[in-house]
């Protein structure tokens, strides 16, 4: 009754702040703006070239060889969908209703993504992510995407569109939101599997102020430097912050653009990874506040990423007492370019969540070598913290290359999320290189730590020297 009630004030919410923001609004194109109001699509050029026409500022970094050439944020107003076109597409441009299908605007693409790792760990480099079996060559992700983007460039006519990515891989581990095929691990705690991880609709609106995106299903989390798919991050690894916040939510969220310096979001949706039937969903909120300068140097991206009663979830699941984390957190993101070839982005949060368990959401499968398993924490009582902070340095140096150099510290009081609790540091440095827009390598070295006790290889070491390289292929 109280979600049922909470979703229903939202979207009532929702619809009247649609219906006071007409097209044009006063607010949006205060005069004393250091950007100039926002009308018609213009064309708009960075440091490398021309873009398409857009209405949001100029894309900040050059990609390739960065993953991405804006600044962070998603969904993101004002600035035109992709045309990139893989081999996939291309194959099929080529047949007989290859014209047919660019008008649709609907793509199908994907990649394959695997790893090699040499590390100090024997069994797991767990409480680290991604790159979990030590000293081993895996399967990290083989992704399939169907995907129509929304045109939010244009400002005359309601827009419709949709993604549905599927993945399959050692990387559903960390994907998985209760619910969603959630079995695999909450249940068996198999090493690889399958994940339904992106199912939504879009609708873009453009009467909205300067715009608003509404996209309703399931959607990876927005506010982190890193993200869950391979092709998307500076690195193969992930930091330990990363490994421990929300990987994926279910709801609806509408991402309004006030102007071109501002855009607001605000989301009602199921919990830190819980789908809305799951049995330990919650309704959560968040809101989202994003910045970006108007010399296009520097970007804030400031998040209440789950707003609720943040008590750990607990109910009784394949014959044992389980549960699942709802933690709420705040986070935000500093993102500064000093030049084409240089920028840096940081990141920190502080987490808190009452009577947790430690360990976080159980796995009441198999207890393995490679980690999870063996059921429901301990009680941890009261309210314990997680918090950290980490730094991404990028140094561009050719067209197809940059390097990365990532710092980061990371506090777990009680161990809730990691299992151990202590300080935590790692520093890891990588090269991307892209053959060409299909190919890319990423060799790295990293030195993991926890200060305090032994926390990695399943509690057997302190710190843990990890290197290795994965290598995608996109189609």
């Amino acid at each position: 009754m109280q979600r049922d009630s909470l979703y229903i004030a939202v979207s009532r919410a929702l619809f009247i702040l649609a219906m006071l923001m007409p097209s044009g609004i006063s607010w949006a194109h205060e005069e004393n703006s250091c950007c100039s109001a926002i009308s018609s699509p213009e064309a708009s050029s960075s440091s490398d070239g021309d873009e398409a026409p857009r209405r949001a500022l100029p894309a900040p970094f050059v990609s390739p060889p960065f993953p991405s050439a804006e600044y962070q944020g998603s969904p993101l107003v004002g600035v035109p969908p992709s045309d990139t076109v893989y081999p996939l597409m291309q194959a099929i441009y080529n047949t007989s209703y290859g014209e047919a299908v660019k008008k649709s605007k609907i793509k199908a693409y994907g990649w394959i993504n695997g790893s090699g790792n040499l590390s100090t760990c024997r069994h797991s480099n767990s409480p680290d992510s991604y790159w979990l079996v030590p000293n081993k060559v895996e399967l990290d992700q083989f992704i399939i995407r169907v995907e129509r983007e929304v045109d939010s460039v244009q400002t005359d006519h309601i827009d419709v569109g949709f993604r549905s990515s599927f993945l399959y891989g050692i990387d559903y581990r960390y994907m998985t939101a209760g619910g969603w095929t959630s079995s695999q691990l909450l249940k068996h705690n198999k090493l690889y599997g399958y994940d339904f991880t992106e199912q939504y609709v879009e609708v873009y609106i453009p009467s909205v102020a300067q715009g608003m995106i509404v996209r309703i299903g399931r959607w990876i989390a927005c506010p982190d430097i890193e993200t869950q798919f391979a092709p998307d991050n500076y690195m193969g690894t992930h930091s330990l912050l990363f490994t421990f916040d929300t990987y994926t939510q279910t709801g609806i969220m509408a991402t309004i653009m006030i102007n071109k310096n501002w855009t607001v979001q605000a989301t009602i949706h199921a919990g830190t990874d819980m789908a809305p039937w799951y049995k330990g969903a919650v309704a959560t909120g968040m809101f989202g506040v994003r910045w970006v300068s108007c010399d296009n140097k520097d970007s804030l991206y400031l998040v209440l990423n789950s707003i609720n009663s943040a008590k750990f979830r607990r109910f009784h699941m394949y014959g044992q007492p389980f549960g699942h984390d709802n933690f709420n957190y705040l986070v935000g993101t500093w993102q500064h370019k000093f030049s084409d070839e240089i920028h840096t982005k940081t990141e920190g949060y502080f987490m808190w969540q009452r009577d947790a368990v430690v360990g976080g959401t159980p796995s009441a499968g198999p207890v393995k070598s490679f980690g999870g398993g063996g059921g429901i924490g301990a009680n941890i009582p009261g309210t314990t913290w997680t918090y950290g902070a980490v730094n991404y340095t990028m140094f561009k140096f050719s067209d197809k290359d940059f390097i990365t150099v990532r710092n980061e510290v990371w506090r777990d009081t009680d161990g809730e999320r990691a299992g151990f609790p202590g300080t935590y540091t790692s520093h890891a440095i990588g090269l991307t290189h892209n053959f060409n827009s299909v190919v890319q390598i990423r060799p790295e070295i990293g030195y993991y730590r926890n200060w305090g006790r032994r926390a990695f290889d399943l509690g057997k070491r302190r710190g843990m020297v990890l290197c290795g390289l994965d290598l995608t292929v996109r189609y």
